[in-house]
């Protein structure tokens, strides 16, 4: 049976037997029979290689980290994760570079510490604002990467101006923005200000079919 360590653009974990291609870290969610107990432990949210140096290690080992799997970077960086300081260092260099050039508000330093990105994403990841719906006209502007919701049950990636349904496996159903439904940006704010700043955010391949 598969484990409950997929992540969807919400942030929640979900079972399902499709593979990821990014791994993830939000400490230890699970108990001593794999089961998840909790949706995270900490503020550091991490993305990670599935592949790194060699290391293999047995998924959810009692009292470690709960290894958790993402379809794309696009949805990690939704459910409020950032690049790994250690497997994906050049990458987490250029995402902190680009955040902070983004987001003057928060900060001068050149290269936030990760400590300092975490206590500012965790605390829009619980944000009263990051759940409020906001009209489609707010979308319009958005760059591709970031995801929206749609009656806050189906997810959106904003691709090549066009919205595609998540799934585990991929996106699919292109959708022309629609102008008469609210939507809610899943997408935390200093991430999408990022994205728009132009921080090159890995999409599935999955996404290349609709391209125009």
């Amino acid at each position: 049976m598969p484990r409950q360590n997929r992540v969807t653009p919400f942030g929640n974990l979900i079972s399902t037997s499709a593979r990821g291609t990014l791994m993830g870290n939000r400490g230890c969610l699970h108990n001593d029979q794999g089961e998840i107990r909790r949706q995270f432990q900490g503020k550091r949210w991490i993305i990670c290689l599935l592949e790194f140096k060699d290391r293999k290690r047995p998924v959810m080992q009692p009292g470690k980290y709960t290894e958790l799997f993402f379809l794309d970077e696009a949805t990690a960086l939704a459910s409020g994760h950032r690049p790994c300081a250690e497997c994906q260092r050049e990458r987490f260099n250029l995402f902190r570079e680009t955040w902070v050039a983004a987001n003057p508000d928060f900060g001068s330093e050149p290269r936030p510490t990760a400590p300092t990105l975490d206590a500012i994403l965790h605390e829009e990841r619980l944000s009263v604002q990051n759940q409020l719906n906001k009209s489609i006209e707010s979308i319009k502007n958005l760059p591709d990467g970031v995801f929206v919701a749609y009656e806050n049950q189906n997810a959106y990636l904003i691709f090549n101006n066009q919205l595609l349904h998540w799934n585990p496996s991929g996106y699919e159903n292109a959708l022309p923005p629609d102008d008469h439904h609210p939507v809610r940006i899943l997408t935390p704010a200093s991430v999408v200000r990022t994205l728009a700043a132009g921080y090159p955010v890995s999409i599935h391949p999955s996404a290349t079919i609709f391209k125009n």
